[in-house]
């Protein structure tokens, strides 16, 4: 009876092995870029966006690290989640930091503001004032820079998780002021087309395993929602033009990312479906601990938003948050608090119904090696 009770007890042990063991086997490497939803450090106070350029002055970071790392949250985002759920050794450092130069486990070139269209055409259209100069393409360099610095990087690219976080959204807030000239269908169009292009330039270099954030709920943003009209409403009390421009966005994004898994069916290519997450968080706050969906934690003015755009989080204005960012959906206006990270991150990585394919497929394949 007790050699069998060994045995069984052997049995399970080896059975939660192999459950998890892949996650954190799978993937030694992620390469992240996007905006400021994903960047991790390459923008500081002196070069963020306007009216978020407070980014290295507390209380951002005060939840995790009890200090500013130049993250737009409280805390850690969607993407060091993603280092923790690979067992990463760390978080990935930002390719402008030193530490880049040395990571062995990946590195972050996302940056707060970056567009998906290039900078050259906001200059021409006179939409340049205050913008980040940095685009995806910008990203691209950078990241064929740290390849050719590093051999054994360019070796092993087809081994790496390449995680493209949500992109565009600065597209459209950027030519809000020239919505007569340019037309959003256009803005989207250009932006879902240059984004595709370096998914394109990632999968020539070799990447096998992508993920591809869509927009999230943009109409949602204590933001957006202080400068729309209040008649401009959906069903879950956010502004109803901007969603069905992430919509829209999101769709053509799709359709893109379809064409190219026809093209290249030895990779895999997920989609992290953010608009979904966000809904599900927005329709049921209270089911996921929230109890102020719209409200900003660290803003100012009071009211529904507690938002101002000339005293934003980190300002001299502002230099305290709420109590309980945990139970806020949004930080500062615009980005989201740490525990909205963890949620989405949740949805992302283990609820394979935001994720298309799951994130456990494209785990499987890579502990295949196909």
């Amino acid at each position: 009876m007790a050699a069998r009770r060994s045995d069984v007890i052997l049995l399970l042990i080896l059975l939660i092995a192999c459950v998890a063991v892949p996650a954190a086997a799978a993937f030694e490497t992620v390469y992240a870029f996007g905006d400021s939803f994903t960047d991790t450090g390459n923008t500081h106070s002196t070069t963020g966006p306007y009216s978020f350029g407070y980014v290295s002055s507390p209380p951002y970071g005060a939840t995790f690290f009890h200090r500013s790392t130049n993250r737009y949250s409280d805390g850690r985002l969607v993407v060091d989640f993603l280092a923790d759920r690979l067992a990463l050794p760390g978080f990935l450092p930002p390719y402008l930091s030193p530490a880049a130069a040395n990571a062995t486990h990946g590195v972050n070139f996302a940056v707060a503001g970056a567009t998906a269209i290039e900078h050259e055409f906001f200059a021409r259209n006179n939409l340049s004032v205050d913008i980040t100069p940095q685009s995806i393409m910008t990203e691209l360099a950078w990241f064929e820079a740290h390849l050719r610095r590093s051999p054994a990087a360019a070796r092993a690219v087809g081994d790496a998780l390449f995680w493209v976080g949500e992109i565009g959204a600065n597209d459209y807030a950027y030519s809000f002021m020239a919505a007569t000239t340019i037309p959003q269908d256009q803005i989207r169009n250009m932006a879902v087309d240059r984004l595709t292009t370096f998914i394109e330039a990632l999968l020539k270099k070799g990447a096998k395993y992508i993920i591809v954030q869509g927009l999230p709920l943009t109409g949602c943003l204590p933001l957006t929602m202080t400068l729309a009209r209040p008649e401009d409403r959906d069903n879950i009390s956010c502004a109803a033009t901007v969603n069905q421009q992430s919509h829209a966005h999101n769709r053509r994004l799709q359709a893109s990312l379809r064409r190219l898994r026809r093209q290249h069916p030895a990779a895999v290519i997920a989609y992290a479906d953010y608009y979904a997450a966000h809904l599900a968080v927005m329709a049921a706050p209270a089911r996921y601990g929230f109890t102020e969906p719209f409200k900003t934690c660290c803003g100012a003015g009071g009211g529904a938003y507690n938002f101002e755009i000339f005293s934003t989080c980190g300002s001299p204005e502002v230099t305290t948050a709420c109590a309980q960012p945990a139970k806020y959906v949004n930080w500062d206006g615009v980005h989201m608090t740490e525990a909205m990270y963890r949620v989405v991150a949740g949805m992302f990585f283990q609820d394979g119904r935001y994720c298309h394919p799951p994130f456990s497929t494209l785990l499987a394949r890579r502990n295949k090696g196909n």
